[in-house]
């Protein structure tokens, strides 16, 4: 599903390139949870944003769903990525002046879905999530559980294949974050979603089917975790 070949990404200073990713290569197959950990600065989120296509590397390839995302025109980019990827952000990203239903609405507009379908995927969504109380206030208005909910639902709404969450149970507390990380093993159990995380947790990391350890931009190792 998401094929990486001799990923590269650096920055120059003077003649010298310092590089924050060296020669990544990693296959995801549809259905995987895959946590990506290291020590900060170890590229973790500069790999999440170009699988994101936020990002394009110095040099490399990047194939998803067979298609080469680097050579495609940027509408032809921008249309795979609606369409089949959701980010979910540690700081929640939540559009501050929109109330729940609207930022739940706010990527099915850009997919140019019509009203009324908008509205009942935006209802069964709240009922998913049992957020439909939650509907008309505003992101100020909830705790950060509660932002953080909201910005997976968003990040559901559109019905992805895919789900890249950086560091996603970061600002939160314990039981939150334990409720976050059940909530995505069972998008990927249950809905065959598949997630990519980036954590410093160990413990939540130990969700995933498969771990990739960075150090200094390099993959140091790929580990199967003990199951939670």
């Amino acid at each position: 599903m998401i094929e990486l070949k001799h990923i590269f990404k650096w920055y120059q200073t003077g003649g010298t390139r310092n590089f924050i990713l060296k020669d990544i290569s990693l296959d995801i197959k549809e259905g995987e949870f895959i946590s990506i950990m290291g020590p900060s600065g170890s590229g973790k989120s500069t790999l999440l944003h170009i699988l994101g296509m936020l990002d394009d590397p110095d040099e490399g390839e990047y194939n998803f769903l067979e298609q080469p995302v680097f050579k495609l025109k940027e509408k032809q980019r921008s249309q795979l990525y609606k369409q089949h990827i959701g980010f979910v952000f540690q700081a929640y990203h939540l559009i501050d002046e929109l109330t729940v239903y609207e930022n739940i609405e706010t990527p099915l507009i850009y997919q140019d879905m019509k009203g009324s379908e908008r509205r009942a995927v935006v209802a069964d969504i709240l009922d998913r999530f049992n957020i439909v109380g939650k509907k008309d206030l505003f992101p100020s208005q909830l705790s950060g559980g509660q932002q953080q909910l909201v910005g997976i639902a968003r990040a559901l709404a559109a019905k992805p294949k895919v789900i890249l969450a950086d560091e996603p149970t970061g600002n939160l507390n314990s039981k939150q974050g334990e409720e976050i990380m059940e909530l995505f093993k069972e998008l990927n159990e249950r809905d065959k979603v598949t997630i990519v995380q980036v954590t410093h947790s160990e413990k939540n990391a130990a969700y995933a089917s498969k771990i990739v350890h960075l150090l200094d931009g390099r993959i140091e190792q790929i580990e199967i975790p003990a199951k939670v």
